[in-house]
């Protein structure tokens, strides 16, 4: 979780070396994405944060030959 403004921010971070089980960014599922979204619902309910507005990011690291391609996909989702 981390912050932009008054957004709270859900970030995943995947990393994969090589492409033998496909591209980072992948691995953030349709279930992956359910999981991430409940447990934002949990945490906002928790913290009593209903009226912030809140997002879920994707860092995504592959790397290929010993060097990182990092990519940032911000709104990847919605819950």
């Amino acid at each position: 979780m981390a912050r932009d403004g008054a957004a709270i921010v859900f970030v995943e971070v995947k990393a994969r070396i090589g492409h033998e089980f496909g591209e980072a960014a992948e691995a953030v599922t349709a279930l992956k994405q359910r999981r991430i979204a409940q447990l934002a619902r949990q945490y906002v309910a928790r913290t009593r944060s209903h009226n912030c507005p809140c997002r879920f990011d994707v860092v995504a690291i592959q790397i290929d030959a010993g060097r990182p391609v990092i990519q940032v996909f911000q709104n990847a989702f919605d819950a």
